[in-house]
């Protein structure tokens, strides 16, 4: 559905309508600390010269502690007498506003918002910018919307796990299975979210990291979430498993973490201390709150009776530093706990102060919203035909090209007719993937091919699933044999990989390879297969066969996917994604469980280890694979071959041979290089290009065989040439974790690579 531009105006006077609603329905107030209301706004906590500390103390003594409970779940409870409206902490904005948290809704007003790539295609692009200006488009738009009483102002994304295993029914909403690829995705998107601009503490909306930590099971072969116990060494922990969130925290200053319905090493990770207060808020020092997963608190109670009361379940997880419950277990059973003295009223008041600040900051007690920053923004500002152009963007910038022989990129004005043929060839609500909302419109794969071409359309099934009574042969087979040009759309949707369900094999599903394999040997023209999945698939039939003249991978792309395949397919746009997973073979999924959380490979049980950084077996495609419509030639421009590690005096590796140092001291505090490369555009088409550097680190600590060390996104004119520089922090950059969870540098030859150039520098005390 298309949206009209509505005027400043007309958003006033239907948030006047929504509000004078509400306040003659349930005589509660609509918004805090309202100006016109003499004994609410001479309440400290609405003082906005105050510091937001001081306010939420100011309101903690308010309270009693039957009232202090209710701020400890999400569907917090209108307070009158303090002149304090109910509020819903849970709304979600994975790749676009939501309507999957009760707090976000669409309406007439508002019947629909942006809905951009899953984040795994996103990732694809490898583009820290564009991951930032998607997060300021969502953002810009949920405060539209709550500005017109349709959304709230705390959203619970983004899904920042490793995509540890190529099953996983959630890696869809990841970046992918890289840590630094993780992180520079959270930060970016996080700051887009948040940054309220004029460099204050203040929010535009509050994000939440989520699922921390070591969550990548669903439901597997009858292995649930909820009870999965997630045995995790302390090494994979802190190489691969936290990074993203303390990148998330530290660097991206998120307002929220939410920890999640696994237990790591026997604990649940919403009652474990130390990960919580010691590392979240200890280490790195969240400025924000704590929430759980919704229902996860009941759930380590009820499903994995990790307590023997409900008491001691709200005890534990509150002292262990959880401030927010997604769920009414702590309302329903703090006040009891704190009356059989296992949990003092001093440790509820630390969790909602924690929640308090964090509305604060939002301005959720400055009153009336439309006299705030943003509160100018209404319908108007969703679905902007730039905001859309940018979906469309985002989805051209992630889309894989993984095979091409020359068919692409296709002619429009020498075809007369392309088949489009596949289950998802006329996708539409699958492009979007889930955590999704309502899209402003959507293009389908069939629409956008269609508006270059004549096409003839046959689904070939009448689902992904693709069994023997859907499969419908004859009608594709047919269609590609009088085609000049076969495009077949294949793949997943949510029927196969999804929250609560994993996938138990890697191979396209049902009898969609039979269908690829009929209509490749029909087609009378090239055939140009378009996976859409979030998880990877063994297609290595494909790749091998001459019949099959391209293959691309194009994610969940969004509500502008098939815009964006034909932008591609018919070279508008140069194809410059690359794989953000690695692409295994479906012995993988018979050979390796999922449940076996072990980053590093074993050869003495023939254990291959896992992601590009460990993994030793065959691969379908490799993290990073993809090709271009053109050529980009590297060279080196410059590049140290020593760097020396100034130890202090008196240090013992000055007098023994040590393989490693320590990652931290006064040694790391300018110890640094750059990397210059010379990057030129060699072939005859303008492009997108992502210069990876990796690194070989020396074989100690079971290091990675190789680890990404930065990413860049170049644009090149043919004949075009560029610079493109790296930074190297050694001591961040170059360390490794050890057997202990400590970093360290490790000594001696580190390799780097940049696609196949290779330079060696020694690092030496």
């Amino acid at each position: 559905m298309a949206m009209a531009a509505r005027g400043v105006l007309a958003m006033v006077v239907a948030v006047a309508v929504v509000w004078c609603n509400n306040v003659a329905r349930a005589q509660t107030p609509v918004f805090a600390c309202d100006a016109s209301n003499a004994t609410v706004s001479g309440y400290g906590f609405c003082d906005r010269t105050k510091s937001s500390a001081a306010r939420a103390a100011d309101l903690l003594g308010r309270l009693t502690l039957a009232e202090k409970v209710g701020f400890l779940v999400n569907k917090q409870a209108a307070l009158p007498r303090l002149g304090i409206p109910a509020y819903e902490w849970w709304s979600e904005a994975l790749h676009g506003v939501s309507y999957v948290g009760p707090g976000t809704r669409f309406s007439t007003l508002v019947p629909g918002a942006t809905s951009f790539p899953q984040p795994i295609l996103t990732a694809a692009s490898f583009n820290a910018s564009l991951f930032r200006a998607i997060g300021e488009v969502v953002s810009t738009e949920a405060r539209a919307m709550h500005n017109v009483g349709l959304a709230g102002l705390t959203f619970w994304s983004p899904n920042i796990n490793i995509f540890r295993d190529p099953r996983w029914g959630r890696g869809q909403e990841t970046p992918g299975e890289d840590p630094l690829l993780a992180s520079k995705y959270a930060v970016g998107y996080v700051t887009g979210l948040q940054d309220a601009g004029g460099g204050s503490d203040a929010l535009k909306v509050a994000a939440c990291c989520k699922h921390y930590t070591a969550y990548d099971v669903d439901n597997w072969k009858g292995v649930e979430r909820y009870t999965f116990d997630a045995v995790v060494s302390q090494q994979d922990l802190d190489d691969t498993f936290q990074p993203p969130f303390k990148s998330c925290v530290i660097d991206g200053n998120v307002a929220s973490v939410m920890c999640s319905y696994n237990k790591v090493n026997g604990k649940p990770t919403c009652a474990d201390k130390d990960l919580l207060s010691g590392v979240i808020r200890g280490d790195w020092k969240l400025n924000g709150y704590i929430v759980s997963d919704c229902d996860s608190v009941d759930v380590l109670y009820n499903n994995q009776h990790y307590t023997k009361n409900p008491e001691d379940a709200a005890a534990i997880t509150i002292k262990s530093g959880l401030d927010l419950n997604c769920g009414n277990f702590l309302a329903q059973h703090t006040v009891a706990a704190v009356q059989v003295g296992k949990l003092s009223e001093s440790d509820v008041d630390r969790a909602i102060t924690n929640n308090f600040i964090v509305l604060m900051r939002l301005g959720f007690f400055d009153g009336d919203p439309r006299k705030l920053p943003f509160g100018s923004l209404g319908p108007k500002d969703v679905c902007t035909s730039s905001n859309q152009e940018l979906a469309r963007e985002a989805a051209r910038q992630g889309i894989v090209l993984l095979k091409n022989t020359g068919a692409l990129p296709l002619s429009a004005k020498s075809i007369k007719s392309m088949a489009v043929i596949g289950p998802n060839a006329n996708a539409s609500f699958t492009m979007i993937g889930n955590y999704e909302g309502t899209p402003c419109k959507y293009t389908t794969p069939l629409q956008g091919l269609g508006a270059n071409v004549a096409t003839v359309y046959q689904p070939g099934c009448t689902n992904v699933g693709c069994s023997g009574n859907s499969l419908q042969l004859s009608a594709a087979t047919q269609a590609a044999a009088s085609a000049d040009v076969t495009v077949l759309v294949v793949g997943a949707d949510q029927s196969v990989e999804r929250e609560s369900l994993d996938r138990t094999s890697l191979l396209l599903p049902g009898q969609q390879p039979q269908l690829v394999s009929a209509v490749a040997n029909a087609s009378r023209g090239p055939v140009i297969l378009v996976v859409m999945s979030g998880g990877p698939f063994d297609i290595s039939f494909a790749k091998s066969s001459d019949k099959i003249s391209a293959i691309l991978w194009v994610g969940y792309p969004g509500e502008a996917g098939g815009a964006a395949l034909a932008d591609i397919l018919f070279g508008y746009h140069n194809p410059g994604g690359r794989l953000p997973v690695t692409w295994y073979p479906a012995s993988f999924a018979d050979k390796v469980s999922m449940t076996d959380m072990r980053m590093r490979p074993d050869s003495s049980t023939g254990y291959p280890g896992r992601t590009y950084r460990f993994y030793t077996g065959d691969t379908v495609y490799a993290f990073g694979d993809g090709l271009s419509y053109t050529k980009f030639a590297h060279s080196l421009v410059s590049a140290p071959e020593q760097v020396a590690v100034q130890l202090a005096e008196g240090h013992a590796c000055h007098t023994e041979h040590c393989f490693s140092v320590e990652a931290a001291g006064e040694h790391c505090g300018s110890l640094s290089f750059d990397v210059h490369l010379r990057v030129r555009n060699a072939g005859g088409m303008a492009g997108g290009h992502t210069v990876f550097l990796f690194s070989s680190p020396p074989s100690v600590h079971s290091a990675p065989a190789k680890h990404l060390l930065g990413f860049e996104k170049v644009s090149l004119e043919p004949g075009q040439a560029g610079v493109v520089a790296f930074k190297v922090d050694v001591c961040k950059d170059l360390s490794v974790v050890d057997e202990l969870g400590n970093r360290k540098v490790a000594l001696g030859s580190h390799t780097l690579h940049v696609g196949d150039l290779k330079h060696t520098l020694n690092l030496r005390v």
